[in-house]
């Protein structure tokens, strides 16, 4: 049955950008626990964790991130394990989210200078005890603008999910045009919707950036 837009789909719209926020919070999260292991083991003097870090990273970015859905999803349904279409979305997108995370917070590692591994090293501090004390605490100020910038991408991303069935944002405008036949409407709705969430990330990262920029030239 054919019906007018009216609140109650606008309200399903919003009601349904909550899960798009939900999967990008719970992808930056196992993402951002995954992509710290992979940023340290990408400047760690071990060869093999080197390699394998690097390795991870080359595969995940070579290849869409609707693939890796794909894979999630049906891949590992063929294997037996037969995941909840949220549960195969949010691996997925934390997979993709770990390549990328990994490779900003390694260059943010990286960017710390020299001096001061070597200046830490002079205090007798574990190569952990030099993580947590003195190169995290100023890589995370290097790395915050990218990231948040790359969150503004995850954001985006996650409407590739409903392709699998998931409500989200992106899904939820096609379920409502298919019963409202006003395409225009309902996806200039989703557009100002996903706009509403992006712009301020993407503002912030500016303002990340600039003041990265001066803590790094001060």
């Amino acid at each position: 049955m054919i019906r007018p837009f009216g609140m109650q789909e606008f309200l399903f719209l919003i009601e349904s950008a909550g899960w798009t926020l939900l999967l990008t919070l719970i992808a930056s999260i196992l993402g951002g626990v995954l992509a710290l292991g992979l940023a340290i083991a990408r400047v760690s003097v071990h060869i093999v964790l080197k390699e394998v870090a690097r390795l991870y990273i080359s595969v995940i970015q070579g290849i869409p991130v609707l693939m890796v859905l794909f894979l999630s999803y049906y891949g590992l349904a063929q294997a037996g394990l037969d995941l909840p279409p949220v549960i195969a979305a949010s691996v997925a997108l934390s997979i993709y989210a770990s390549a990328y995370l990994g490779d900003i917070w390694r260059g943010a590692i990286q960017s710390v200078h020299r001096q001061q591994w070597e200046a830490s090293a002079s205090l007798a501090l574990t190569r952990m005890q030099q993580y947590r004390y003195v190169i995290l605490p100023q890589s995370v100020k290097i790395a915050l603008p990218p990231t948040v910038g790359f969150l503004v991408q995850l954001v985006k991303n996650t409407s590739i999910v409903s392709i699998v069935s998931v409500i989200e944002l992106t899904r939820a405008g096609q379920l409502v045009n298919n019963v409202t036949f006003e395409p225009f409407k309902v996806f200039i709705i989703v557009a100002l919707i996903y706009l509403a969430i992006c712009y301020p990330m993407s503002r912030a990262s500016r303002y990340l950036e600039g003041k990265s920029r001066v803590y790094r030239n001060g």
